[in-house]
């Protein structure tokens, strides 16, 4: 099983242990500072008397952090550029425990509620997060099996960042389009391998049925 998952991609030799330790950490620390992040914007009151709250809502970072999309990208490169599918998957794992605890504490402390029954859905995908984290670690490379896996992430993006489906499409903002070039540019890996993914992806998205019901 090991020799065919490394004919898919083959992982990285880990020389140095502690540096992989150390990256885990901070990928830990990354998701709980983005979980802290998230919370804040969303009790922010913004006024456009203030330089930096004009900022924050040119860009629409309240809710960016409130969809989705820019959660999977995040967790998308995480594992990607882990250096094995085990390293991805543990620190995928690391990153939506961050974020879910600090999001979820910081609106106990802060907000005055307890949001359980939102969270709920987020700490179920931080419970799969390993075994998503550990397959999309193998879509960047040029094999079939990866192309596949490359597809089908391409779609899952589609659906988040765009309304789509039979017969309709509509760009619903310009940070949900940035959003899904990224995606595609962490997947990339050789012209033809993302185009044919590209052009599954989006097609699948489109004849898709269940599309809507990926939206959380």
């Amino acid at each position: 099983m090991t020799e065919a998952l490394n004919k898919i991609r083959q992982p990285l030799k880990i020389s140095n242990k502690p540096l992989t330790v150390l990256m885990s950490f901070l990928v830990l620390v990354f998701g709980t500072g983005l979980g802290i992040f998230a919370k804040w914007l969303d009790n922010l009151e913004i006024d456009s008397d203030i330089w930096w709250h004009r900022i924050i809502e040119k860009l629409d970072l309240g809710i960016l952090f409130s969809e989705m999309a820019i959660w999977l990208l995040i967790a998308l490169a995480i594992a990607v550029f882990s250096f094995n599918p085990i390293k991805a998957a543990i620190n995928v794992f690391l990153f939506f425990v961050g974020m879910c605890i600090s999001y979820h504490l910081y609106t106990i402390i802060f907000a005055g509620f307890d949001p359980s029954d939102y969270m709920m859905k987020w700490y179920l995908l931080t419970a799969v997060s390993p075994v998503l984290g550990a397959v999309c670690w193998y879509a960047k490379s040029g094999k079939v099996v990866s192309i596949v896996i490359c597809a089908l992430i391409i779609y899952v993006m589609a659906v988040y960042c765009f309304s789509i489906g039979r017969f309709y499409f509509t760009f619903r903002s310009w940070v949900n389009t940035v959003i899904f070039a990224a995606a595609v540019a962490v997947l990339y890996r050789t012209p033809k391998q993302i185009s044919i993914a590209l052009v599954s992806g989006i097609a699948l998205a489109f004849i898709n049925p269940l599309s809507r019901y990926l939206c959380i």
